[in-house]
């Protein structure tokens, strides 16, 4: 009998060391990194920003730039090792055997040239076939990644086409070739839940088509669950635990994966009795790296003596085949019984209704200046950006408005801001209509009164300025305080309010990370005592960890002031954990309203059960129904007639929801769905998300549903 031999990897990192080299000297980026993908296997990377997850990726496509360089190891592809490889050899390779998706597609995109165009060139350049060739293969493969009149797009630029599409388009172009290795660097983190899940989906079935073997790497948890078949989890440019998915999720092994989980918000946490834990202190500078363990300033199972010496190196976790973790204590720790560090918070009591939104409308007028549009007469058509909105806000309470980009929620904050006027309706603030008052003619009592957190804190801090002026800027404003040593004094309450050192004041946005630039944003909303916070996807762009203490730090300002927070996201984990009530808005209407509790059980608006559904969730306890949405949101310039969702949805009734706006069903106080379904049909649906009998089930079985009262 002759004895097969094991397939060689498509890819294997091996001891591979990575620098960059600065004026500075040179700093150690990835250390003693090894990672194997085999034919077809999917392995996902994690970890903080900065721990080196690009670098590798960078690495294997050689792209490393002037200054990158690998100082040791080896990059092995089918057997090959890369880094001994030609340019010219490299450039045949790439595109065509190995290719990578960007997280921002434009960065793959001619602007100035056709989309038909730019894929015909992989196929023109590595395989030498014709025009015509090259031409039915790029419209094929939009078919295939399910991008709508194919024909249209191959003409269309990008500007001309949506971010999914634009994501869709690229994903093509990296498939074009059918290569052995796809790299995916953060592809939908942009992208709302539904875009996501769909390419996701995507990716998932053309891989398996061509046999794709592929390294995904994210921040996101549950993504990875749901994509790949091992992962690795980095920190500080080391791989600290490495397993399959199963392992490592349900049996975490090093004190680093334990506090990534521990900083997400899985079903079953609570703000008030299970919060988020995020992970203490920052992730090292690599060249202030400290000895021993990377993560030991940070870990609650550090001993001295054990940990702060030596080479910390990979070792075996008994009985469980290809699961390692770079900790010499994993065996010692009870990891049954390392259930984190959590403080129960005290509920804060609802108070006053604060803020009235009634029959809210707000539209754009787009006029048609052409000659035949003027010499006809023609009407102006509008933007419904915002279409009868109705919902309240009391003291102290977390409203969150969801949906898909294109829906209406930043409008709506607009609006709230005084940035855009209201149509018609009213937005009442303490029972002043403030829909019709630009920000021009709002007094300082009333901008103080309500202030913004916005979702980038890099374009919304002043470089030139320092930390501390800026924040006591906003305190003189709107008349908190005058005296300038009670006004610096105020500036480092609010410093320690949200957790940053006080020689912080000094310092300048360039010299601070994207935490703590956005911790600095939240002080400086809270710094004119506002009663009002619109807080737009305030932490959509941070690591897990920062996201949950930013997310803590919220809910603890929010106590202390009574602050009510109007939160804007598209994070339905996130939604879930924080807010006391949601609105689900689609093309400019609200679909859904009511209780968090109540919004995430049945009964459902469909697109509610379409967004929990494409919402990934890092745990192996639950199961998901699987809705995916076909085709694009409408654009707000041309709706459909009746149900604005009727376009995409699963159950579509016929031509009722075609011609008709639907009823609004009111299901006990306040929780109201817009729907044709019948009450009864929307009572009868099954819970999306359910836990195993395993785990604790209460969080997510649905209650008993309180018996519609009737239309509106």
């Amino acid at each position: 009998m002759v004895a097969t031999s094991a397939p060689t990897p498509v890819l294997e990192c091996r001891d591979l060391c990575i620098s960059y080299f600065t004026r500075a000297g040179e700093i150690p980026a990835v250390v003693d990194f090894n990672l194997k993908v085999m034919p077809g296997e999917s392995v996902g990377i994690v970890g903080e920003s900065g721990c080196g997850k690009s670098t590798v990726a960078l690495a294997v496509m050689q792209y490393m730039g002037k200054n990158g360089r690998i100082v040791s190891g080896e990059i092995l592809f089918n057997g090959r090792d890369l880094t001994a490889m030609s340019q010219e050899e490299l450039r045949q390779l790439r595109g065509s055997q190995i290719s990578m998706v960007y997280q921002e597609p434009m960065a793959s995109l001619n602007p100035a040239m056709r989309i038909g165009r730019q894929l015909m060139e992989v196929p023109l350049h590595h395989e030498k076939v014709s025009e015509a060739e090259a031409h039915d293969r790029a419209l094929d493969m939009l078919g295939r990644v399910k991008l709508p009149d194919p024909q249209r797009i191959l003409e269309a630029f990008p500007h001309q086409i949506s971010g999914g599409q634009q994501q869709r388009v690229v994903i093509a172009m990296a498939l074009l070739s059918g290569p052995s290795l796809l790299l995916l660097d953060e592809p939908t983190t942009a992208h709302d839940v539904t875009v996501e899940a769909g390419i996701v989906e995507l990716i998932g079935e053309i891989a398996r088509e061509f046999g794709t073997s592929m390294i995904y790497i994210s921040h996101n948890l549950g993504l990875i669950l749901e994509t790949c078949d091992r992962i690795t989890v980095m920190y500080s440019g080391e791989a600290v635990e490495v397993g399959t998915v199963k392992q490592v999720f349900d049996r975490m092994r090093h004190p680093y994966t334990r506090g990534l989980f521990n900083s997400i918000p899985l079903p079953g946490a609570d703000k008030y009795a299970r919060p988020l834990v995020p992970i203490p202190g920052q992730l090292p500078l690599p060249h202030e790296r400290p000895d021993g363990c990377n993560f030991g300033p940070r870990c609650d199972y550090f001993k001295e003596g054990v940990c702060d010496h030596g080479l910390i190196e990979m070792r075996p976790v008994s009985r469980e085949t290809g699961h390692e973790s770079r900790c010499r204590r994993f065996e010692e720790i009870d990891w049954d019984a390392a259930a984190p560090k959590r403080h129960e918070v005290e509920e804060a009591p609802l108070g006053r209704k604060v803020l009235e939104v009634q029959d809210l409308k707000k539209y754009y007028e787009i006029h048609d200046r052409s000659l035949m549009a003027l010499l006809t007469g023609k009407e102006p058509r509008y933007v419904k950006a915002n279409e009868k909105l109705d919902f309240d806000a009391q003291e102290a309470e977390t409203v969150a408005i969801v949906g898909e980009s294109g829906c209406g929620k930043s409008t709506f904050a607009k609006v709230m801001m005084g940035l855009e006027r209201a149509t018609a309706g009213k937005l009442l603030l303490d029972n002043q209509d403030i829909g019709q008052l630009p920000v021009q003619r709002r007094d300082k009592a009333m901008v103080g009164y309500l202030q913004m957190v916005f979702q980038n804190p890099f374009d919304t801090l002043n470089p030139s300025h320092t930390v501390g002026s800026q924040i006591a800027r906003v305190i003189r404003k709107f008349g908190v305080e005058r005296d300038p040593d009670k006004v610096k004094e105020r500036v480092l309450h609010l410093l320690d309010t949200v957790k940053l050192p006080r020689d912080f004041y000094l310092r300048r946005p360039r010299q601070l990370s994207g935490g703590q630039k956005q911790r600095v944003g939240i002080a400086r909303a809270f710094a004119g005592n506002p009663k009002v916070v619109v807080a737009d996807e305030p932490v959509s762009a941070l690591d897990v960890s920062v996201q949950a203490a930013v997310t803590q730090l919220l809910m603890d300002i929010q106590f202390e002031h009574r602050t009510t927070l109007v939160f804007i996201s598209h994070d339905l984990s996130l939604v879930r954990y924080l807010a006391d009530r949601v609105v689900v808005m689609y093309l400019g209407h609200i679909a859904e309203q009511g209780t968090t509790d109540e919004v995430f059980r049945p009964p459902y608006h469909p697109y509610t059960e379409a967004l929990l559904s494409a919402v990934p969730i890092a745990d192996t306890s639950v199961q998901k129904k699987h809705i995916v949405l076909e085709g694009d949101i409408p654009s707000a310039l041309n709706p459909p007639s009746g149900c604005p969702f009727q376009t995409r949805c699963p159950r579509k009734i016929g031509k009722i929801c075609e011609d008709e706006v639907p009823p609004v069903r009111e299901f006990g106080a306040g929780h109201r769905i817009a729907c044709h379904l019948t009450p009864e049909e929307l009572t009868a649906m099954d819970p999306v998300i359910v836990l195993s009998e395993h785990a604790d089930e209460t969080a997510l079985q649905p209650e008993d549903a309180a018996a519609p009262s009737g239309d509106d």
